[in-house]
C-alpha cells in the first residue's frame, strides 16, 4: 500500500537537534554580549531591535495563520517576548543617550 499523503511523507522533526541549536545559540550569545564594552551597548541595542522586528514578523505569520492552536499559542508568546525586548530596548536606549547629552540651562547666581 502506497501512502500518497504530504504529511505521512514528511519526516519527523528532530526536536533534541532544534534543543542542542537553541542551548548551543543561547549560550554563544550570551558569551558574545558580556564581551561588548560598554560603549558598543547603544549599537548593540538597536541590533536586537532589528532581530527581534524580524521575529515579530514571523510570530505574526505564525500566530495569525491556519494552525494548530499550540503552535498559535506560541507565535502569541514570541510576538510578547518579541515586542517586549522592542520597547525595552527602546527604552534603554533613550536612557543612555540622556546620560550623554549635555545641560543648557543657565544656572542659578547669575553665572553661566
Amino acid at each position: 500500500m502506497i501512502q500518497t499523503d504530504a504529511a505521512a511523507a514528511a519526516p519527523p522533526p528532530d526536536i533534541w537537534g532544534q534543543i542542542f541549536v537553541f542551548v548551543l545559540a543561547s549560550f554563544i550569545g550570551l558569551g558574545v554580549i558580556r564581551r561588548v564594552s560598554r560603549l558598543l551597548h547603544t549599537p548593540l541595542m538597536s541590533i536586537t531591535n532589528a532581530i527581534s522586528a524580524i521575529a515579530i514578523v514571523g510570530s505574526i505569520i505564525v500566530t495569525g495563520a491556519d494552525y494548530p492552536i499550540g503552535i498559535r499559542i506560541l507565535g502569541a508568546v514570541a510576538l510578547f517576548a518579541s515586542m517586549t525586548n522592542i520597547v525595552s530596548g527602546f527604552l534603554i536606549t533613550d536612557r543612555m543617550l540622556k546620560m550623554f547629552k549635555t545641560d543648557t540651562r543657565p544656572r542659578s547666581g547669575g553665572h553661566p
